[in-house]
């Protein structure tokens, strides 16, 4: 009997920063990977393909994968799969927790992005059912490992040009930061976990901590030891509104001021249950935070 071939696994959002770190468990599994994006993956691998496209005009190599991952925008890569004539078993989308923390938001944007995310995570599970697929969505937290990311390594780029960080004395809602690499260990392991079939997961980190916690261990990862600042609410929204009138920030809502005073944490249990999930414990560095 001829042995079968590798698995093979076609790769959306693969230079981002959780997709780098899928081709990595992908090819020390022996995958042999297509990977898309609209620009290269960062680090060359063997058994990878790469296909430079993107959404919605992207066309597979074929139509016979034995699973498929998304790790960008959930919303453009829902609609993508529901036109393509596409067969793979497994399906594999990464989408976020905003689903929850923001689908009471004040802020209509923010609102309408929890609207989306659930929208798209619907038509992915319809889609897959109506071609005999099972489907997994995986909800991470605040992702952090690659200095990729636009809220820690965000924090770290801003003191690190300012000396210092400011925030109001009130912002100790628990947060749980997770990295890239527990993502993709995550996506990993549902590809053969039965249970894992039409489930969507949240993925925390390994451990909850303040807001000005886990900012204080960004700050201490950081070889110029920028100062944390704590100011009365008050002063803080003075200061926000000045630096938003100066063009110096820009993407901070006020409904994600707010936030800062609320625990946002999310039950692990079910992705520990059905994945083995072992997300590690916060210790960032400098290498996960910082671009060079």
């Amino acid at each position: 009997m001829t042995p079968a071939g590798p698995r093979r696994a076609l790769v959306f959002g693969a230079s981002g920063q959780i997709g780098d770190a899928l081709l990595g468990r992908l090819a020390a599994t022996g995958w042999q990977v297509d990977a898309v994006s609209r620009r290269p993956p960062a680090t060359e691998r063997a058994m990878l393909r790469w296909h430079a496209g993107g959404f919605p005009d992207f066309v597979a190599p074929d139509e016979c994968f034995d699973a498929v991952f998304s790790c960008g925008p959930l919303d453009a890569f829902s609609e993508w799969y529901a036109n393509a004539s596409l067969q793979a078993p497994r399906v594999i989308a990464f989408g976020s927790t905003s689903l929850e923390t923001k689908r009471s938001a004040g802020d209509p944007g923010e609102r309408a992005l929890a609207a989306t995310l659930a929208a798209s995570e619907a038509r992915v599970f319809a889609m897959a059912h109506a071609r005999g697929a099972a489907a997994t969505l995986l909800r991470p937290t605040l992702v952090y490992g690659a200095a990729r990311d636009a809220s820690l390594s965000r924090i770290a780029a801003l003191a690190r040009r300012t000396g210092l960080f400011v925030l109001p004395r009130d912002a100790r809602g628990l947060r749980q930061p997770v990295h890239v690499d527990d993502l993709a260990a995550a996506a990993i392991a549902a590809l053969d976990s039965p249970s894992a079939a039409g489930q969507a997961y949240a993925l925390p980190g390994g451990e909850s901590l303040p807001y000005d916690a886990m900012v204080e261990r960004v700050l201490a990862a950081l070889p110029e030891r920028p100062r944390l600042l704590r100011v009365p609410s008050p002063l803080f929204r003075l200061a926000l509104a000045a630096a938003h009138a100066g063009g110096r920030l820009h993407g901070l809502p006020a409904g994600a001021v707010a936030r800062m005073r609320d625990d946002l944490v999310f039950d692990a249990s079910p992705a520990i249950r059905d994945l083995g999930y072992a997300p590690r414990e916060f210790s960032p560095t400098r290498e996960m935070l910082v671009a060079d």
